[in-house]
């Protein structure tokens, strides 16, 4: 009874980790900035955490996709983890196993953080953008069935017998297991190296896809170190494909919607109506995915249902995704009377306005690449009252779209700008007192608008 009780325990505490990464990015609002110096590394430290968390959580998942699942209690058996007399030594082997899988994966995470400026120019092609779109598209319908992304049979059978048994054997098990793995978990991967790889971050590279590895092989060590009997796969490892792919779809349309605003005006409607339309065409995708779910258990009365259901379900989840995410994600509080935002593209233009009246600068570092810079244009900037307080800014915005043009980066220098989005407020004498280097609330904006440049402020700096 002690033994269930605990492999009940550990299992529960591996699913939770996912939902608290989540919860985590939450309450953190969806994006930092400060405008306090004392809250800088504090802030610096819980972003990095939460977006290692997620990592791990999108790397339980991946374990679960069918052509990783089913090799657990094969692979540690042929290390020796399930045999071994001790519990200690099974959890050293399997441990040893995890550490292998990581090996494999965390350089393609520094490659990826440092390679980020690279991707960031790409990212401004339009054909560029397509191109993922397609692949996100292509990794979708894998999860929904239409072809298996997966090595050859007599590959994977072969390999794995590599290694044999022992800690030599279960790390170089660990290496082959992740090449075995990694066309499954390619749509998890290519989305979470696509996202490094924007923040040009090598440490957070290095350590998301570290984080990935653990949550990888997470259910390896638990099979290995505890001797559990994992259940078998069914209806349930279904709805972990179907929800992949409605995720998997999902980013294909991000990328076309940050793009191209005539993909954009399609779902950008702050109205209470269309965020309702939106959830219930979500709903109604969700519930033909459940039952196409409950069509796959054994013995199901409506097991003919199934490929139908699911056929019928994408279309409306998809969509209602669409719809409902790029809803959540808009300003609802914008007010039609309120001024526009005048900003100015020359920088020398901007500082001498500034200096003959005598005001404050704005100055707002994007680039069409940088999904951050997009919630700020679309849910910050719009806002009423940092409309109405920016009438006594001179508003600078610089387009760093291509990282190749000397005059931006010789901006980018003077002020010191190591990532996007950056926002600088100077004060009416020229002196930085906040910066924003991340999304950040229209309030919280509002109120460093208000207060800080108004009353003088301190120095302060955000930290991505």
């Amino acid at each position: 009874m002690n033994r269930r009780l605990t492999q009940t325990i550990v299992l529960m505490l591996i699913l939770l980790v996912p939902a608290l990464a989540w919860a985590s990015d939450c309450v953190d609002g969806g994006g930092g900035g400060s405008d306090t110096g004392r809250f800088q590394h504090i802030l610096e430290t819980q972003g990095a955490l939460v977006a290692v968390l997620m990592s791990f959580g999108f790397g339980i998942v991946a374990s679960l996709t069918p052509c990783v699942y089913p090799m657990v209690p094969i692979t540690v058996s042929i290390f020796g983890a399930t045999e071994t007399k001790s519990r200690l030594r099974g959890a050293a082997l399997s441990g040893t196993f995890v550490l292998g899988i990581a090996v494999l994966f965390t350089p393609m995470g520094a490659i990826a953080g440092k390679t980020g400026m690279l991707m960031g120019s790409a990212l401004s092609n339009q054909w560029v953008i397509v191109g993922l779109a397609v692949l996100f598209l292509a990794l979708a319908a894998s999860m929904f069935g239409a072809f298996e992304l997966a090595l050859p049979a007599g590959l994977t059978n072969k390999l794995s017998t590599v290694g044999g048994v022992g800690f030599k054997g279960a790390f170089v098990m660990g290496l082959v297991m992740g090449l075995i793995a990694a066309p499954c978990t390619g749509p998890f991967l290519t989305g979470l190296l696509m996202y490094i790889g924007t923040t040009g971050n090598v440490v957070l590279g290095s350590a998301a896809l570290f984080s990935f590895s653990l949550g990888l092989g997470v259910i390896f060590f638990v099979a290995g170190a505890f001797a559990v009997n994992l259940p078998k796969g069914g209806a349930w490892m279904m709805g972990i494909k179907w929800v992949s792919g409605v995720g998997l779809a999902y980013m294909a349309f991000s990328y076309l919607r940050d793009k191209f605003e005539v993909v954009r005006s399609l779902v950008d409607h702050p109205s209470y109506a269309f965020g309702a339309l939106a959830g219930a065409v979500l709903l109604v995708g969700v519930v033909l995915g459940v039952i196409h779910m409950m069509a796959e258990r054994r013995k199901s009365p409506i097991a003919h249902l199934s490929k139908p259901m699911k056929l019928a379900s994408i279309i409306p989840a998809v969509a209602g995704a669409a719809m409902l995410f790029t809803w959540v994600g808009l300003n609802h509080n914008i007010d039609p009377n309120a001024p526009e935002i005048t900003w100015l593209t020359n920088e020398e233009e901007a500082l001498a306005k500034a200096n003959a009246e005598g005001k404050p600068v704005l100055i707002d570092f994007g680039a069409e690449w940088c999904a951050a810079c997009k919630k700020l244009e679309h849910q910050t900037f719009p806002d009423p009252n940092v409309r109405s307080e920016a009438q006594r800014f001179v508003a600078l915005r610089v387009d760093a779209t291509d990282d190749e043009d000397e005059t931006i980066n010789k901006l980018k220098d003077k002020y010191k700008v190591v990532g996007l989005p950056t926002v600088i407020m100077l004060d009416k004498t020229g002196k930085e007192v906040v910066r924003f280097n991340d999304f950040v609330q229209a309030d919280k904006f509002y109120a460093a608008m208000k207060c800080n440049v108004a009353s003088g402020g301190s120095d302060v700096v955000g930290m991505q």
